[in-house]
């Protein structure tokens, strides 16, 4: 090696140390992909996505060859180096400062900088590192296999398999992470709704039904004429059916086909209307949302009875409930959503009692707890652990509330307000 000039020497080093950094910028800018959107490329045709792709499939073989040429052009480099200083310096001081020098040089150039900037541009090194990685992997093919066979061999007793981690399914709250660290590629609107759609394995449909005291009904044993009566002035299009007492339903009415039967008869009779009653359809208490909606899709339904272990009716779920648990409220106006939350002049609000946490939290932009009690007058009485008095005074997670009218065993209405500064609970 005495006769070959140093500056062949030295070209011949600085190529191997490009080739460091093309070993070490490659296994950066592979491992840091983000593997969602290389999917999403590959299955799109991309070239560069496809080769990336096949390679990550098995990252003991990827990182068998990459490592393989990284160790053996800085053993190389480190050798040719140590022979450029004793030619230069002898051979005590040559060894020396050639240790020096290449260690520097490997550390910056073929080891910080490659990674530095395949860790933020992952996407410009890795494509076309794949594609001379994929031709030294078929040159290479042997001396991998064997290496790498040798490794998992190793590895066996551990526990460790070649099987890419990234293919292993997310968990909920890993999914919430992501959508949460995608807030920059995806619309506020559209990040709430993914969000709602995880939260939808938590909810139940006791969390969203309506109490079945606000249900509205016809009981079939009442007087003809008091029932037709009902079904005039009723405000809502469906309307349940019950014998005698409401936990024995017989059904719900459509008042459209009611409306279209009356177009066709002069007068309608009782049996005309039994013969548009639509049997319940039950729903077992404490179903996941994400489960209902599913239910309802296979079913063929868009409205089902809540009942308990014992057959209780507790109350109405609506396909229209789940879905505004996803898109929010079908309405422009928060406030007109519900006549159960009238604002004051003073900031404070007029809240019906039987009004849900989760409606109350959603039209005002608050954060009540969901857990244990459904209802505010539930919230109330369990906080002071008794059917309080009008004219009562709480403090509410930081809400000022006073009760203003109760009704029986249960609070009517309450006027809440926005949240204050104190911490310190506060009843009279």
């Amino acid at each position: 090696m005495n006769d070959i000039p140093l500056s062949a020497l030295f070209a011949v080093l600085l190529v191997l140390i490009v080739c460091s950094a093309f070993f070490s910028g490659s296994e950066t800018g592979l491992m840091s992909m983000n593997r969602y959107r290389l999917r999403h490329r590959a299955k799109a045709g991309h070239r560069g996505a496809l080769r990336a792709s096949k390679l990550l499939e098995r990252p003991d073989r990827l990182i068998g060859l990459i490592l393989l040429g990284n160790n053996f052009v800085n053993i190389l480099a480190s050798s040719l180096g140590t022979v450029i200083g004793i030619r230069l310096l002898g051979d005590e001081a040559g060894i020396a400062a050639a240790a020096l020098v290449l260690t520097l040089a490997l550390l910056i150039f073929g080891e910080v900088a490659p990674k530095t900037l395949a860790a933020l541009h992952p996407e410009r090194v890795a494509y076309p590192a794949a594609l001379v990685l994929t031709l030294l992997l078929k040159l290479l093919y042997p001396i991998v296999w064997a290496v790498n066979g040798l490794v998992n061999l190793l590895l066996k007793p551990l526990g460790v398999t070649s099987v890419d981690p990234s293919l292993q399914s997310l968990s909920a709250e890993e999914l919430r992470t992501v959508v949460l660290e995608a807030a920059v590629m995806i619309p506020k609107r559209h990040q709430k709704m993914l969000l709602s759609i995880l939260d939808l394995e938590e909810i139940t449909v006791d969390d969203i039904m309506v109490p079945r005291n606000e249900i509205e009904g016809i009981d079939w044993e009442d007087d003809w004429k008091d029932i037709i009566a009902q079904l005039t002035r009723s405000q809502y299009t469906r309307l349940l059916v019950y014998r005698g007492d409401i936990n024995h339903v017989l059904g719900f009415l459509h008042l459209r086909r009611v409306a279209n039967l009356l177009t066709s008869k002069s007068e309608l009779q009782r049996e005309d209307l039994q013969g548009l009653i639509r049997e319940p359809y039950f729903i077992p208490q404490g179903t996941p949302l994400n489960t209902q909606l599913l239910n309802f899709q296979q079913q063929h339904r868009r409205y089902g009875l809540v009942v308990d272990e014992y057959g209780e009716f507790m109350g109405l779920v609506t396909l229209e409930d789940i879905l505004e648990e996803i898109v929010g409220e079908f309405t422009t106006d928060p406030l007109a959503l519900t006549r159960k939350v009238i604002q004051q002049q003073d900031g404070g609000y007029l809240v019906d009692g039987s009004i849900s946490i989760r409606t109350l939290n959603r039209t005002l932009n608050w954060q009540l707890p969901l857990t244990g009690p459904k209802t505010l007058n539930g919230l109330i009485m369990e906080y002071l652990e008794t059917i309080p008095e009008p004219g009562t005074q709480l403090l509410l997670e930081d809400h000022p509330v006073e009760i203003v009218k109760t009704s029986g065993n249960r609070v009517r209405t309450v006027l809440i307000r926005p949240c204050v500064t104190t911490t310190e609970p506060e009843q009279t």
